[in-house]
């Protein structure tokens, strides 16, 4: 009763909340793109509308090494990006996997309080980030400011926060493609590699002009330089701007990833009704999807964001110097990690930076395998992907696995499935350990996060191609 009480709750904010009505009617398949194009609009607008009344925006960004990930911008409508929404979804399904509060979800009425519950905490942390922001000067000292100006700003985030609330649930009710959330990162990580890989901006490092795009720069130089192989070395390992053997890094995680995606075990099942019917139950090496790296960046953004706000006020506090201590980077004033918990949480910048501090490098790598791991296992069993579940599922189906007895099924899929899941994980830590090591364009995380969404999405038009055609789209 505990549990279903803490729903009822949410009831009285229900009729207040925003809501996107599912259809009446299943969606065609043109028009759910032509919703997701529309949402992408939308988004793509909103990360370009500068927010009104910032004074200055020079000061160091507690969010610069995620930002790619959780499709955010600086100065904009989407300063806080997809932040809220992943860290709401992320605390009501742990809450509800571990037993804390009761969901039933076969109950139309528990399914719409828990969405209630989770946009209702999706609003009060925009409001609390947006709040944190504003007082911590991150858009100019708020005596300067003013009340009124302050006031505004948070308003103008917490606006933009439900927007993105809503154009996830658009999406998810059945009007697009997808989730919201996973069309923001993909988009978002794109638009990084593809900026520095064309971007037209100039800088002068004392050599002349350079470009700032990686492909852009290579031309240049080769054109202009006469010594062509020198051209060809600083276009391939020019350490200022990104270079072409970033770019060859990056292409070179999507092709791990997607070969990755094809690994899995099949396990075979029968129907126990009708005789002859057969057929495999597809258990991927990407068990969890890319859910596992979702939720260890959402975990370390907000503790990024928390550690640096902190040590800006208390830096002589021995508490908030274990939680972290930052120093400007090479001159500039982007604050990143130099100590305690959160710099052992960061990656290294380079493999130079990566092989003169082996302990950082260790710790990093261990913390990113075992919290990708961890994370996966625990996702099954929140999500409802855990061996029992999918027994249930199975038995539901009238099916049982070949060769196995009705009572042995969970014990064979519960020696499979965590291993999966687990193992699955650390894959994709790995993975992302090792792009950001290379010096992939988007880090590591970014680039994992964007493969694993694009493979979706293809998976999902050759589905929908068949469902509607008969035959899948040619690629």
């Amino acid at each position: 009763m505990a549990g279903f009480r803490f729903l009822h709750l949410i009831r009285p904010f229900m009729a207040v909340l925003p809501e996107i009505a599912a259809p009446e009617r299943k969606v065609p398949f043109r028009q759910k793109v032509l919703w997701t194009a529309v949402t992408l609009f939308i988004f793509l607008v909103c990360s370009q509308v500068p927010l009104y009344g910032i004074m200055s925006s020079d000061s160091s960004d507690p969010l610069y090494w995620m930002r790619a990930i959780l499709a955010s911008n600086r100065g904009t409508l989407m300063e806080l990006g997809i932040t809220p929404v992943v860290t709401s979804g992320m605390f009501m399904q742990l809450l509800a996997g571990a037993n804390l509060i009761q969901v039933d979800y076969n109950l139309k009425e528990d399914r719409s309080l828990f969405n209630g519950a989770q946009k209702l905490f999706a609003m009060l942390i925009a409001f609390g980030q947006a709040t944190v922001s504003v007082m911590n000067g991150l858009y100019g000292p708020p005596s300067e400011l003013g009340a009124g100006i302050c006031l505004l700003l948070i308003l103008q985030l917490v606006v933009a926060g439900v927007i993105v609330v809503l154009l996830d649930e658009l999406l998810q009710k059945g009007y697009g493609l997808g989730s919201g959330i996973n069309l923001f990162i993909a988009t978002n990580v794109c638009e990084t590699i593809l900026w520095k890989a064309l971007s037209p901006t100039t800088y002068n490092f004392g050599n002349g002009a350079e470009f700032e795009g990686a492909l852009v720069a290579l031309f240049h130089l080769l054109f202009t330089r006469s010594n062509k192989s020198r051209a060809l070395k600083e276009a391939f390992y020019r350490t200022t701007l990104p270079n072409v053997m970033n770019l060859l890094a990056t292409a070179l995680v999507f092709g791990i990833v997607i070969y990755l995606q094809g690994f899995r075990v099949e396990i075979p099942v029968k129907s126990s009704r009708f005789r002859g019917q057969r057929g495999t139950y597809p258990i991927k090496l990407f068990y969890t999807s890319n859910m596992p790296i979702m939720l260890q960046s959402a975990l370390t953004s907000n503790m990024f964001m928390i550690s640096q706000l902190v040590y800006n006020r208390f830096p002589e506090n021995i508490l908030v110097k274990i939680f972290g201590t930052w120093t400007p980077y090479q001159g500039t004033s982007q604050m990143i990690a130099s100590g305690g918990l959160a710099y052992y949480m960061s990656p290294p910048h380079s493999i130079t930076e990566a092989l003169l501090d082996p302990i950082h490098t260790v710790l990093y790598i261990t913390f990113m395998l075992s919290a990708c791991a961890l994370l996966s296992q625990t996702w099954i069993e929140v999500s409802g992907s855990s061996a029992r579940e999918v027994a249930r599922q199975l038995k539901d189906q009238n099916m049982v696995m070949a060769g196995h007895r009705d009572e042995s099924m969970y014990k064979e899929l519960k020696r499979v499935i965590p291993t999966a899941a687990a193992f699955g994980g650390a894959v994709l830590g790995a993975v992302s350990v090792f792009a950001d090591l290379i010096g992939a364009i988007g880090s590591g995380t970014g680039i994992l996060l964007c493969t694993t969404i694009i493979y979706q999405y293809w998976e999902m038009f050759v589905k929908e191609s068949v469902e509607n055609s008969g035959e899948a789209l040619a690629f």
